[in-house]
């Protein structure tokens, strides 16, 4: 659900920059009271698994379309609203400058849809009531579902209304409405099954950090955390170098939405404006456009053909090099924030 640029006017992509930056200067505050030495490697590394699990897209049977990770609930429940929106936030910018993942001027409306709602809403308001003792199995899983559903729905619902907004007349409202919402239930359920097996490993392993987070409370220095570390670490870099090779080929819920409403899955690029001139940077920026390397026939008037193997060295160096980017990242945030305080202290 990574917007391009030509779905948005210049008016929307920049109030919703605007709300974004102020919501990561609240929550960069916010973390600065409960910052230590153990929940920034835990960013980091979750920062690395998300990167990793949204390069996987995911088949949705019978409609032809495809979904991927958000992973927004995992982050919300395993660091808390606050850390979650800044590790996702460092995701979807990692992702758009170095791998053209999403538009510039469409950052601030992708992180608003894929951070603010699991953080902010399906969160407090229904994961953590639900859980009330947050070791049931069982509750955690019901949670996540409809944690997750409820997420990437109100996620969706704001894409529409984004590009409503912006006055798209080529995506009429009614219509993307009608082909967001449900492609988009069928990827949360998903994104739900998923979040529930990871937060449970995590509850298992390491019940101490779902506690810390649900009474607020800093995770203890002196609880053990290398095992939970090198796990999580070990399988965002497999995912990102192995599994990724997996991806399904077929477009994602949005381009599949566009399609059906538009006939194409992307809607034309503007030649000017600051749209062209945020394209223009990105294209400097982006090493490994679309997690792969840049094509030599790129320019070129026939289209190369596509490889049929399913391995694909450009497509492990991106997820290898992206999570270890987004790894050091967060780091460097999270160490920031943590001098802050202490130089206010």
């Amino acid at each position: 659900m990574h917007m391009s640029d030509a779905l948005l006017s210049p008016a929307v992509g920049g109030t919703l920059w605007v709300g974004t930056l102020g919501v990561i200067t609240y929550c960069a505050r916010k973390l600065k009271e409960n910052i230590n030495d153990n929940i920034i490697p835990l960013m980091g590394v979750l920062g690395a698994f998300i990167f990793a699990a949204q390069m996987i897209n995911f088949t949705i049977p019978g409609t032809g379309s495809s979904g991927h990770l958000g992973g927004g609930m995992i982050l919300a429940v395993i660091l808390g609203p606050y850390a979650a929106f800044i590790v996702m936030a460092s995701v979807l910018t990692i992702q758009a400058l170095l791998f053209a993942d999403g538009g510039l001027l469409a950052l601030g409306c992708n992180i608003w849809n894929l951070g603010i709602y699991p953080c902010f809403i399906a969160y407090p308001l229904i994961y953590k009531p639900f859980v009330q003792d947050g070791r049931n199995p069982k509750r955690i899983a019901i949670a996540s579902m409809v944690s997750g559903v409820v997420a990437l729905q109100l996620g969706a619902f704001s894409v529409v209304l984004e590009t409503l907004l912006s006055g798209r007349s080529e995506l009429p409202f009614s219509t993307f409405v009608l082909m967001m919402q449900p492609i988009h239930l069928g990827i949360g359920l998903v994104e739900g099954f998923v979040t529930a097996g990871v937060i449970n490993f995590v509850n298992a392993a390491r019940p101490e950090i779902l506690e810390s987070v649900k009474s607020a409370r800093p995770l203890s220095a002196d609880i053990p955390m290398r095992k939970v570390l090198a796990g999580l670490l070990v399988v965002a870099l497999l995912t990102g170098g192995m599994l990724s090779w997996f991806a399904s080929s077929n477009p994602d819920g949005l381009e599949w939405s566009i399609e059906k409403v538009f006939g194409k899955p992307e809607l034309p690029e503007q030649e000017s404006g600051i749209a062209s001139t945020l394209k223009s940077i990105q294209n400097k920026f982006a090493f490994l456009p679309d997690y792969d390397f840049p094509s030599k026939e790129e320019n070129n008037s026939v289209a190369p053909e596509k490889e049929t193997s399913v391995v694909s060295a450009g497509t492990s160096v991106s997820g290898i090099v992206g999570s270890l980017l987004v790894l050091g990242m967060i780091f460097i945030l999270g160490f920031g924030i943590k001098a802050f305080k202490k130089s206010r202290a």
